[in-house]
């Protein structure tokens, strides 16, 4: 009767116990951030994701009761601030935001310390910077089937500038060439400012670029574009038609970007950040100063776990190809 006693008495404290502990998880998830929130990007600052997350983070933290600072970790294509997410405790006070290099990374680096679908919790997309594809001012061709028989023309001999090895401009370049069924001379260099420097200087033929730094120059008519990467004509330059409607069906190339949380970070704080980043996206400032930087929200359905999810499994898909082919770097 004694040991019985014992065993229940022991029973009863272990079941205490786990009750106690499971009561100040749900407390400190209901509590949910005291402290702040560190908002990782993968780049140095000033870039387009950077500048993104510095646009967000100030509402999301008024949203959040807390400050949410920006953590800028360069480095390898993404790889380290990655990893360091990956790697981090999941409660919440940790999260990322990434573009579309999320996408890219397995087909670009041998043995990743993490893995893109199943180390990070999805929070939801945030937003799309479109793509240009510009020639220099005196580029024979002045449109795109001028450009087609310019290129099938001229073939190798035609320059296409890039970032570098994995950069998106780089991507761009080579998803066209694919579709295009042609391999031009590719030349890469260490961001796309001097890229966009030679084009400008006319040492480069071609660069696909994104819209935040391209627009001032398509309007002046110091570059020529040839077509923008998105299915829909973009309000600041309309009478540039898409590749799409010009005959390259279903082209489609936009630096698109997302914020995730390692994995096992409880769903209850998911839930706080992604209606955090839903009422930060819905700002009047918010969404003007993206408007005025060419950067599209995307649709309410897209700022979701889902959302987010199944768009990087689509892009994995559509980009896994075009690298393995191209045998980037090259």
């Amino acid at each position: 009767m004694k040991l019985k006693k014992t065993l229940f008495a022991g029973i009863a404290a272990v079941v205490s116990a786990s009750t106690l502990l499971g009561s100040n998880v749900a407390s400190a998830q209901k509590d949910w951030p005291t402290k702040s929130v560190q908002l990782v990007v993968p780049f140095a600052a000033g870039g387009p994701t950077d500048t993104i997350a510095r646009l967000i983070a100030v509402p999301m933290g008024q949203s959040l009761g807390q400050t949410v600072v920006v953590e800028n970790v360069p480095g390898a294509g993404g790889t380290i601030a990655s990893t360091k997410v990956a790697r981090a405790a999941p409660d919440g006070y940790t999260i990322y935001i990434h573009h579309m290099g999320m996408a890219t990374a397995q087909a670009l680096y041998d043995k990743l310390p993490y893995d893109p679908m199943t180390s990070f919790e999805y929070i939801g997309q945030v937003a799309d910077v479109p793509m240009v594809l510009l020639g220099k001012k005196d580029l024979p061709a002045n449109n795109f089937k001028e450009l087609e028989a310019y290129i099938k023309a001229n073939g190798s001999k035609v320059t296409m500038a890039n970032a570098g090895p994995g950069a998106v401009s780089q991507l761009c370049g080579l998803l066209f060439q694919s579709r295009m069924g042609v391999r031009l001379t590719n030349i890469p260099y260490k961001g796309t400012g001097p890229a966009l420097t030679d084009l400008l200087g006319g040492q480069v033929d071609l660069l696909c670029d994104q819209t935040t730094q391209t627009i001032p120059y398509i309007k002046d008519g110091r570059v020529k574009a040839f077509g923008t990467t998105t299915m829909k004509r973009l309000p600041a330059i309309p009478n540039v038609p898409t590749l799409n409607e010009q005959g390259l069906k279903g082209f489609e190339v936009k630096v698109w970007h997302g914020v995730y949380a390692p994995k096992g970070t409880p769903q209850p704080i998911l839930d706080k950040i992604n209606a955090a980043l839903k009422k930060a996206l819905n700002n009047p400032d918010v969404k003007k100063r993206l408007e005025d930087a060419n950067i599209d929200i995307v649709p309410a359905e897209k700022i979701s776990a889902k959302g987010l999810k199944d768009h990087l499994d689509r892009e994995i898909n559509v980009w896994g190809p075009v690298i393995r082919k191209a045998n980037i770097p090259d």
